[in-house]
């Protein structure tokens, strides 16, 4: 974290310049059950010198002290309400806490309180509904939260983009009016590596607001802003390689384009598998080490193209929903 995470955004921050009015968000899992380490996060944080909103996570909870009223007790401490909400600009930003404690060790769900639904409603009755909500928090709603219909009833006709965590991979989920963002994360596979289970490099989301629109991108540790995607040359048979892309940010308006020297050859296939590294690093129960746990994660993410042997050098461009292109080009060996 101080090593890799707080020097990028360092940058970052300095590079936007003065007067930006910048703040970040960390969408649960600040420690590992150590809460102890709340003080080193707040280090961090500061070392960043920008704002810092928190939300609770499953592994930021007191365990043994009773049921899910009592979890959040540490937390709450360090940091104040698990559910809150704030407005910067004309975005309403609202912090929940989706994280259900059960009363034992590590035993939780992912589910949003009775009490907070309710607070949510009327704390949207205060917001005109051409504002942009943003809603963090760390279980993923569309897979992760057991009353999740509850919530988007909630958030019925609203601009909303949810911003969540927890499973260590990227992925974009668009249901109607409501964009989910899950990040990946800037441990990846749990600081044993640079990526995460389904490829995605270590790094954070970048957000930018203008009125009430969004326009972001996935930032890389350690790479320029314009690093969106990993490509993997192989041979595939005698006449074929094989060209794999980890487009990790993409959601379903992105657009890709190959060339093979200098000849456009159209778009690449979509496809659903594994990303190369991951499944070569973290694949069984000794990788990696020292946390086996991690596996690697298939994502539908990822695109190919078959190509002749004979080629030289493939170039990928890649555009996303904002129009931005972004292009890598690589030396096939021969």
């Amino acid at each position: 974290m101080m090593t890799q995470s707080v020097p990028d955004v360092q940058k970052f921050v300095s590079g936007a310049g003065d007067g930006a009015l910048l703040h970040g968000i960390t969408i649960g899992d600040i420690v590992w059950d150590d809460l102890k380490l709340f003080e080193d996060y707040d280090k961090a944080v500061e070392k960043m010198g920008i704002p810092f909103f928190q939300c609770l996570g499953n592994h930021d909870m007191d365990y043994n002290l009773g049921g899910d009223e009592t979890s959040d007790n540490t937390f709450q401490q360090f940091y104040g309400p698990t559910y809150y909400s704030f407005n910067r600009g004309k975005v309403h930003y609202v912090v929940l806490d989706d994280v259900r404690y059960l009363g034992s060790d590590r035993n939780y769900d992912g589910h949003i309180s009775q009490p907070q639904l309710d607070w949510l409603q009327k704390d949207l009755s205060f917001v005109p509904r051409d504002k942009l909500i943003v809603l963090c928090l760390h279980i993923p709603v569309h897979q992760g939260v057991k009353n999740n219909k509850e919530l988007y009833a909630v958030l019925e006709d609203r601009k909303v983009h949810i911003m969540s965590g927890h499973t260590h991979w990227q992925a974009n989920v668009i249901k109607g009016n409501i964009y989910e963002h899950n990040h990946g994360t800037v441990c990846g596979a749990w600081w044993t590596g640079p990526i995460c289970g389904d490829g995605t490099p270590c790094g954070y989301g970048v957000y930018k607001v203008k009125g009430t629109e969004l326009s972001w991108h996935f930032k890389t540790t350690g790479s320029a802003a314009d690093h969106q995607f990993n490509i993997f040359v192989s041979d595939f048979n005698t006449v074929q390689k094989l060209v794999k892309v980890n487009i990790w940010n993409y959601d379903p308006t992105w657009k890709t384009e190959y060339s093979l020297d200098g000849i456009k050859k159209g778009p690449l296939e979509q496809y659903e598998g594994f990303d190369p590294v991951a499944y070569a690093t973290l694949l069984g129960k000794d990788l990696p080490k020292p946390r086996g746990f991690a596996e690697p994660r298939m994502t539908d993410h990822l695109f190919r193209a078959f190509i002749p042997v004979s080629a030289k050098e493939i170039t990928i461009t890649a555009t996303d929903r904002f129009g931005k292109n972004y292009t890598a080009t690589q030396k096939i060996s021969t």
